[in-house]
C-alpha cells in the first residue's frame, strides 16, 4: 500500500465510556464519517431509556449517528457501504461484527482491546485482569477478523496493574493508552509500516461478561483473592456480602493479618477488620442496601455493628 497524506474515511463504533477517548483524537485527526453505538437502553429505577456516553459524544462533535439493534441487518450494511470509509474502528462496541461488514473499508477494520493479546479475549478483560491478580496489563490494536479478538495484531503497549487499583480507575487509563495506541496504528497504516502478527491461537484466554452473582464474597477465601475480587468489581457489578438480612457492598479495603472464623468481624478500627479463610481483610468504602456509599467511619457510627458479628 502506498502512503497515505490525506484524512481517512473513518466509521467508529463504540459504546461506553471507554471508548470516548478514542474517538475523540479521531474527530480531531481524521475524518469521521458515521459513529455507530448501541440503541438507548432503560437505566436507573425509572427504567428510562438512557443513550450510551459514544452518542452524547457524537451528538457534541455533531458527528452522523447510527444506532442499529443488530449490525448485521441488510438494511445496516447497506448504510454503512454507502458512506464508503477508509477504515473502520472498533473500542468496546458490544455486537460482533459480521463479513459482511469486516469486508466494507478498504483498510481493514482495527479493534482496541484493553488488554495484552490473546490474554484476555472477550467482554471483561479489565476486570479479569485484576480479579486474577495481574500485575500488568495493556493495550492492543487488531486486525480485525470474524472470531472473539482472534484477529492479527498490529501494535501493543503494557502497563503496570496498581496494587490499590480497580477496574474502574484502570479502565480510566487504559481508556486514554488506547487512544493513542490508535493514533500510532493509523500513523503507521498511513505510513505504510504495520506488519501484522498472528496471535497465538494456542495461548489465549477468555475474560466472560461479568453477571451480578460474580460478585459474591466467600470469606473463606484468601484476604488478597477477596481483595482483588472487590477491586475487579467496581464499578459494576460491585463486591457484595450480607449483614442483618441486607446486601452489603464492599469498593475499598486493604489485606491485614488477623485470624478467626471466616467472615467474623474482628474488629471496628483502623477499618471494618472482618476475618478471610486466610489473614482477613479492612472494609474502608462500602454501602448498605436502602443508603448510600460511604466510608468505613460513618458507616460504623450510624450502625450497630458489633465485633463477633458475621457477615455473609
Amino acid at each position: 500500500m502506498e502512503q497515505v497524506t490525506t484524512k481517512l474515511r473513518v466509521i467508529f463504533m463504540g459504546t461506553p465510556s471507554i471508548a470516548l477517548p478514542a474517538l475523540r483524537v479521531l474527530a480531531a485527526t481524521e475524518e469521521v464519517i458515521m459513529v455507530v453505538t448501541q440503541p438507548d437502553r432503560p437505566r436507573g429505577r425509572g427504567r428510562n431509556p438512557s443513550p450510551p456516553p459514544v452518542k452524547e459524544l457524537a451528538l457534541e462533535l455533531g458527528l452522523p449517528l447510527l444506532q442499529p439493534e443488530r449490525i448485521g441487518e441488510p438494511a445496516v450494511v447497506t448504510s454503512l457501504k454507502s458512506q464508503h470509509p477508509d477504515l473502520l474502528v472498533v473500542a468496546a462496541f458490544g455486537q460482533i461484527l459480521p463479513a459482511a461488514v469486516l469486508s466494507i473499508p478498504h483498510l481493514g477494520c482495527i479493534n482496541i482491546h484493553p488488554s495484552l493479546l490473546p490474554k484476555y479475549r472477550g467482554a471483561a478483560p479489565i476486570n479479569w485482569s485484576i480479579i486474577n491478580g495481574d500485575s500488568k496489563t495493556g493495550v492492543t490494536t487488531m486486525l480485525m477478523d470474524e472470531g472473539m479478538d482472534t484477529g492479527d495484531i498490529l501494535l501493543c503497549e503494557e502497563v503496570e496493574i496498581a496494587e490499590d487499583e480497580t477496574a474502574e480507575e484502570l479502565g480510566e487509563r487504559l481508556a486514554a493508552l488506547g487512544a493513542t495506541v490508535l493514533l500510532k496504528t493509523i500513523e503507521q497504516l498511513k505510513q505504510d509500516t504495520l506488519t501484522p502478527t498472528p496471535q497465538d491461537q494456542k495461548g489465549g484466554s477468555y475474560a466472560p461478561i461479568l453477571r451480578k452473582e460474580d460478585g459474591f464474597i466467600h470469606w473463606d477465601q484468601d484476604a488478597h483473592r477477596i481483595r482483588n475480587q472487590i477491586r475487579g468489581m467496581v464499578p459494576w457489578p460491585v463486591a457484595f456480602t450480607f449483614w442483618e438480612g441486607k446486601r452489603l457492598k464492599v469498593y475499598r479495603a486493604k489485606p491485614g493479618s488477623g485470624k478467626g472464623d471466616p467472615g467474623a468481624i474482628l474488629a471496628l478500627t483502623p477499618a471494618i477488620e472482618v476475618a478471610c479463610g486466610q489473614n482477613s481483610l479492612f472494609i474502608e468504602e462500602l454501602q448498605i442496601e436502602g443508603a448510600r456509599r460511604m466510608g468505613w467511619e460513618e458507616f460504623v457510627r450510624g450502625r450497630r455493628l458489633t465485633v463477633g458479628e458475621r457477615l455473609g
